[in-house]
């Protein structure tokens, strides 16, 4: 078993191994992120579900109250006055076939990429490239759409996306160490009333089977389930 390090041990010293409210995890976890930036909290969940099958593959969005605490660079493929709405909402980088040239050659400085359905062409074309990084627009998640404006406001306002990984575990990053607690329990609340609204069809039993919360250099606490649907 490797040793831990000054550091982690400093950070498990009177740490919980029992499942916490909400309230409990978030003050842990903060307490615990001292390092020298602003860490990320984030949030993971077990789900009893099998991604793989149709029936329950979890895909969607969830927009946080209080924001990620994170600088989204947004991409919109949009053209006249559409690509014109997109600029005006704030977007970093609007085009055409010039940005699909652009991210053919490699250069990829966003986070988030919109499309008008009419660009979906051109954007298809980019599969190979953008569906690994989890960039490709698409419609169940708001981000294929002819309000690029709503679309460019939501992505910097605080919306995260989330999918299921095989083991069905889903993972999103609910706000900055920085933020209040008050601000970071909204979050979380936030998120898990996502998942529970976006909970498959094909589900039988337990749905959701653990929760926990950490921060990008700490350690994690487990949340109690009877405390999600808590108010």
């Amino acid at each position: 078993m490797a040793k831990l390090s000054k550091r982690q041990k400093a950070y498990n010293t009177g740490l919980t191994e029992k499942p916490v409210s909400i309230e409990a995890a978030v003050k842990e976890i903060k307490t615990r992120a001292t390092a020298k930036f602003d860490e990320t909290i984030e949030i993971a969940m077990n789900l009893n579900i099998d991604p793989r099958k149709a029936d329950q593959a979890l895909r969607g969005v969830c927009n946080l109250p209080n924001g990620t605490g994170k600088t989204m660079r947004v991409a919109v493929f949009a053209r006249g006055a559409k690509a014109e709405e997109a600029r005006n909402a704030g977007a970093d980088i609007v085009g055409a076939e010039d940005l699909a040239e652009v991210i053919q050659g490699g250069k990829i400085e966003f986070d988030r990429c919109i499309a008008t359905p009419d660009m979906m062409a051109i954007v298809g074309r980019l599969g190979k490239v953008l569906g690994p990084r989890g960039l490709m627009p698409n419609p169940k998640l708001g981000t294929v759409t002819t309000d690029v404006a709503a679309a460019v406001v939501a992505a910097k306002g605080g919306q995260v996306q989330f999918r299921a990984e095989k083991a069905g575990i889903v993972h999103a990053g609910v706000g900055k160490a920085s933020f209040t607690e008050d601000k970071l329990v909204e979050n979380v609340r936030a998120f898990v009333e996502a998942i529970t609204r976006a909970k498959p069809s094909g589900v039988k039993g337990t749905y959701v089977k653990k929760v926990s919360l950490s921060s990008t250099m700490g350690p994690s606490v487990k949340i109690e389930l009877s405390a999600l649907s808590a108010g």
